[in-house]
């Protein structure tokens, strides 16, 4: 489903990325061209995107999915909607699919915790 997010540029490489399993992207603001708007994850996980508001870097931003889809599982596995992501297309989608949403929250919350796939540019 198009999301219908105005953004500028997307640049060509990821701004972090654990091959073959995530990437994220920082994608240009459309309002304020030559800052950031966005950043999107995309890779063996749901694709989202957030604001860039608050989030200086790849690693605080995939903080901040982990936390969201974390958040969004508890409500899925009682089969309710969570309001910014949007699985499943009835309750019971929803609680099928929140197991899979909370063990991927969990890894990126690994990911974040893991050092060594940082270096000091993030």
């Amino acid at each position: 489903m198009a999301q219908r997010v105005h953004h500028g540029e997307v640049g060509d490489w990821p701004a972090w990325h654990l091959a073959p399993y995530v990437s994220v992207w920082a994608i240009e603001s459309a309002v304020e061209p030559g800052s950031m708007g966005w950043w999107v994850i995309s890779g063996d996980l749901p694709t989202d995107y957030a604001g860039s508001d608050g989030l200086l870097d790849p690693r605080e931003a995939l903080r901040a999915f982990a936390a969201r889809w974390k958040a969004a599982a508890v409500l899925m596995a009682r089969g309710e909607a969570y309001p910014e992501v949007r699985m499943g297309r009835s309750a019971e989608e929803r609680k099928s699919l929140a197991p899979l949403l909370q063990r991927r929250a969990e890894l990126l919350a690994r990911w974040v915790a893991a050092d060594e796939l940082w270096d000091d540019t993030d």
